[in-house]
């Protein structure tokens, strides 16, 4: 048995593990991940949006068409005063290449006197296959091809930084990668540019996050689609917008029309998408908050969980079935407080791996202990079937009421002793074969006929039987049950003495002796051992009434007469001197019964 616990322990160990480290169950802990990490709160309003929207489009015609005019003409109205001037303006806009040598220059211009502006440029990333330093080869999804840099101009004035974006393989952003390099160039992203400018400009020292082997951290969002402060383009540059509302804020320029195809899922919002230049805002506050961190390690969390997995498999086998799920329960909890208390200091733990393995386990060990209890109670309705009538089990099988009580109990029974009369002297004149040949048909017509009146077969005592009725469940009339089940026997012994002379040219003739009354009835005996009988007065009665009866004869008791006075027919023996009574005991032979047996009717216990 603990060698089946240890090996089942272990099945659940390294399943668990391999399940956690596989990721089998990503999609729907991710799910979970994003529903509790991420988490809204008020957008900092030191970051603000110029928003190039449809009413700017509306205005100016489709982006496309635009010269390089507008964003001079922006640049230059943020930075005409101290009382307008921004701490950091970010163009979340490509100015790839030369495009009008005129409107060029005035950005570049405008940008030149302003030292506070940071604009994008594109990576271009292809897979290639490189040799680590062990000469192993490994794909490279990140391989840089190409950066795509603003013109000469430009890229002269201001500061750059890539706006790619990093969706996870479900095309939601929840990571970013702080910086690339190039031909020996480190490239920071455009949140990282724009954060680490504006510490310059505020005079503070800027805290980086925890990278992974890609220069890759994960960010939480601050605010939902339209969380931060948002202008039109349009408004800000014919005056509807004063300028000084910007003064020494972040201010972040970029696409807001559905036309201009930069919109993306986000795991703050999965109804609706959000703007590019929303995620820089949401990247960059989170830079300066501090909401960044990690992926715990997979390795290390897929053997923590195994580890509990396989202590929970064992903690269920000590307890039961609803304890155990309390225990689960109390397990998942946990391991998700553990997961928000850790989100906070910087590591995403898995929040639904764990709690789902909790609960396959648990079926499994819920569908295991049904099979298993099937399986016993299988067991001890085919052993009960050797001793009860096969019927009445079915019966009480099929109306779940299959309930045995186990130790010892009170019951008032019927107690049936039968035995064949002088079948010592009989059997001392044959073989072997043929003594136990005419001992079984015996015992199969009195075991036929205890049987057949619901009666329990308590047990065989060489050519001897004894029946108890109403135990181990209760059966409706059961004292006349009994004496039916005796009469049958009776009747049945001229019948089996056609077949006994026939086969063994031998006959045999039977005792039977009943008595009624209180008993304890159970299973006695020991752990390795036992046996389910009936002990007390009622039962050595019963035994001296069957040592009393001659061949042929029904010895009752008077108890069970006045109990079915009226439905039997008895002569009066007499008062008999039984051995163990001190008193003399009022005993009846039983002639014929008058009623039809009651058909029989399993009570509840």
């Amino acid at each position: 048995m603990k060698r089946r616990i240890l090996l089942q322990t272990l099945c659940i160990l390294a399943a668990s593990f391999l399940l956690s480290f596989c990721g089998v169950f990503h999609a729907v802990d991710r799910w979970a991940m994003d529903l509790v990490y991420q988490t809204p709160s008020v957008t900092d309003n030191r970051i603000r949006i110029i928003a190039v929207d449809e009413k700017t489009l509306a205005a100016y015609g489709p982006f496309s068409t635009w010269s390089r005019e507008k964003s001079a003409e922006l640049v230059s109205l943020l930075n005409a005063s101290e009382e307008t001037k921004p701490a950091v303006i970010g163009f979340d806009i490509m100015f790839i290449g030369e495009s009008d040598p005129e409107t060029d220059a005035l950005l570049a211009d405008a940008c030149a006197g302003a030292d506070n502006v940071v604009t994008a440029v594109n990576i271009v990333n292809n897979t290639v296959l490189e040799t680590d330093s062990d000469d192993r080869l490994w794909e490279n999804r990140l391989h840089i091809s190409a950066v795509e840099l603003p013109y000469e101009g430009l890229l002269a004035h201001s500061r750059i930084g890539f706006a790619n974006t990093a969706p996870d393989n479900d095309s939601y952003i929840r990571r970013a990668i702080l910086y690339r390099t190039y031909e020996g160039e480190r490239i920071p992203s455009l949140s990282a540019a724009i954060y680490q400018l504006y510490c310059e400009k505020t005079k503070t020292s800027p805290t980086w996050p925890a990278l992974g082997s890609y220069q890759e951290f994960l960010f939480g969002y601050s605010g939902r689609p339209g969380g931060y402060e948002t202008v039109s383009l349009a408004d800000v540059l014919d005056g509807t917008v004063d300028a000084r509302t910007f003064r020494d804020c972040i201010v972040l320029v970029g696409a807001y029309a559905p036309g201009m195809q930069d919109a993306y899922n986000t795991p703050i919002d999965r109804s609706t998408q959000m703007y590019g230049v929303e995620i820089h805002a949401n990247l960059i506050e989170a830079l300066m908050e501090g909401r960044t961190c990690l992926e715990a390690d997979a390795l290390a969390v897929s053997l923590a969980i195994a580890l509990i997995a396989a202590l929970y498999y064992l903690l269920l086998k000590k307890v039961r079935i609803f304890s155990g799920a309390f225990a689960g329960a109390a397990l998942a909890a946990g391991w998700m407080a553990v997961g928000k208390f850790l989100y906070g200091r910087g590591t995403e733990l898995s929040l639904l791996t764990f709690p789902i393995l909790l609960l396959l386990i648990y079926l499994i060990e819920l569908a295991g202990s049904y099979v298993e209890e099937r399986i016993r109670r299988g067991k001890v309705v085919t052993a009960f079937k050797k001793y009860v009538a096969p019927q009445v089990v079915d019966e009480l099988v099929k109306q779940d009421k299959f309930e045995i009580s186990l130790g010892g109990e009170n019951r008032d029974i019927a107690v049936l002793f039968v035995d064949i009369r002088n079948f010592t002297t009989m059997s001392e004149n044959l073989v072997p074969e043929q003594v136990v040949g005419i001992l079984n048909e015996y015992l199969e017509l009195s075991t036929n006929a205890i049987f057949h009146h619901g009666g329990t077969l308590d047990k065989f005592m060489g050519d001897a039987a004894m029946a108890i009725f109403n135990a181990p469940f209760s059966l409706d009339d059961y004292v006349f049950q009994a004496v039916a089940a005796a009469k049958e026997i009776l009747d049945g012994t001229e019948e089996l003495n056609v077949r006994l002379k026939k086969q063994f040219d031998r006959t045999v003739s039977f005792g039977i002796g009943i008595h009624c009354g209180p008993a304890v009835v159970g299973n006695v005996g020991c752990g390795f051992r036992m046996d389910y009988t009936a002990i007390g007065d009622t039962v050595n009665t019963a035994s001296r009434l069957e040592n009393n009866a001659k061949a042929g004869q029904i010895l009752i008791s008077e108890e069970v007469y006045q109990r079915l006075q009226g439905r039997i027919r008895a002569n009066e023996i007499g008062a008999l001197h039984l051995k163990g009574k001190q008193k003399e005991f009022m005993v009846y032979e039983l002639t014929g019964i008058d009623a039809t047996p009651p058909s029989r009717q399993v009570l509840p216990p």
